[in-house]
């Protein structure tokens, strides 16, 4: 079995909903030996997240499966002190500590990073908020809906006009990218370590992630650029970069930002090739000028064949674009199975969706099924140097569960 580049690395992840925990997912992948702490009775909150109004219904925690696969589970209740001293222990011994607990919750619980560097001067703790760790909003929670993609502006920006209303977000489009900014801050800490051989503190925050995901145009009104009227797609000033509805509903967009070259192509492929010398279009200044009865002419065409016969059409040629993909289309792209973005479990057919990195000659692991709350307590406890007397002493106080 492949063992994965990160082998040995020990992390504890002491965190929930999401972003903090699918750091850790990914440090899993490449081998890390992660330990999801979480609180005996319900465990970790986002255990229940399928259970709430407006999510899919399944026999499988599908958002579990995801986030937690391949870690092992130690069911703490850090508010007991003999817990503090086993999180502690572990603490000891550990490469990463991940929390995104507030600050003023760390604090409560003795993890914070004060309470904990003094135990291994190697340890690499990070830790995730939602507006930051300074300030009148340090203790302020929140979730990648309202910290990423509303406060940064996302929210807004995508509505076609200003008379539409803000778009919502889906469940962890902002976390899993706020998670990979994460990661990289773990393991830019532990390169680090490598040249100094001390750990240090690490931070990221939803805000913060949020902006930098509209920092094009945030940059473009820092330095006091002055915006255009937005415009519905029906009224966009590009018709080369706009989306068409095909006529069985599906949609595509284009991307022809070199459209002095790809336009002849575009109209041959659509069997038009007299809008290369309509004087409304021959040139790109001209195509602009006359963009929305270019946009009404291609609304024409598309809606004249399905999807599936636009992409035959369309491909191959250089063209840029793409499919506007639904939930439906992801069980059987063979693309993202060719390119192991959708992987099995271990010794299953399920699929998972793997983390968007690959490192040449360095396998991840083959995904394992996600733990079962406090399932692996008394194996990590036996491993900390913990016998059976202690780890029973340990479940009559409820520290352990």
């Amino acid at each position: 079995m492949e063992k994965g580049i990160f082998d040995g690395l020990k992390v504890l992840d002491c965190a929930s909903f999401i972003a903090a925990p699918a750091a850790a997912t990914v440090l899993s992948d490449f081998g890390a030996d992660v330990i999801k702490i979480e609180p005996p009775g319900t465990g970790d909150p986002y255990r229940n997240l399928p259970n709430l109004p407006g999510y899919p219904h399944s026999e499988h925690n599908f958002a579990w499966l995801l986030e937690s696969r391949n870690k092992r589970s130690l069911a703490l209740d850090l508010t007991k002190p003999d817990a503090q001293a086993v999180l502690y222990k572990l603490v000891a011994e550990a490469d990463v500590f991940i929390t995104n607990m507030p600050p003023q919750v760390r604090t409560k619980l003795g993890i914070t990073w004060d309470h904990l560097a003094h135990l291994n001067d190697r340890l690499i703790y990070a830790s995730f908020t939602g507006y930051g760790e300074k300030g009148a909003e340090a203790n302020k929670p929140g979730f990648d809906s309202n910290a990423y993609w509303a406060r940064s502006g996302l929210m807004d920006l995508v509505r076609a006009d200003q008379n539409t209303t803000p778009a919502r977000s889906i469940a962890g489009m902002g976390d899993h990218p706020c998670a990979m900014a994460f990661y990289g801050a773990i393991v830019t800490a532990l390169f680090k370590r490598e040249k100094t051989g001390k750990g240090s503190h690490v931070s990221s925050n939803l805000m913060a992630n949020g902006v930098w995901a509209a920092s094009v145009l945030a940059q473009a009104k820092l330095v006091g650029a002055k915006f255009g009227e937005r415009r519905p797609r029906e009224r966009a000033l590009n018709a080369v970069t706009n989306h068409y509805q095909c006529k069985d509903g599906r949609w595509l967009i284009l991307s022809l930002l070199n459209e002095d070259r790809q336009w002849s192509t575009l109209a041959r492929c659509l069997g038009r090739e007299d809008l290369v010398t309509d004087p409304r279009f021959e040139t790109k200044k001209e195509r602009h000028a006359h963009s929305l009865e270019l946009i009404r002419i291609f609304d024409e065409i598309f809606a004249g064949r399905d999807l599936a016969e636009w992409r035959k059409i369309l491909d191959g040629n250089g063209l840029v674009f793409g499919v506007v993909g639904i939930l439906d289309d992801i069980p059987g792209d063979q693309q993202m199975i060719d390119n192991e973005v959708l992987v099995p479990f271990e010794n299953d057919t399920m699929m998972t969706i793997s983390s968007p990195i690959w490192v040449d000659g360095a396998k991840k692991v083959q995904p394992r099924k996600p733990p079962g709350l406090g399932e692996h307590s008394d194996e990590i406890l036996r491993s900390a140097g913990y016998d059976d007397a202690a780890i029973a002493k340990l479940r009559a106080s409820g520290a352990v569960a």
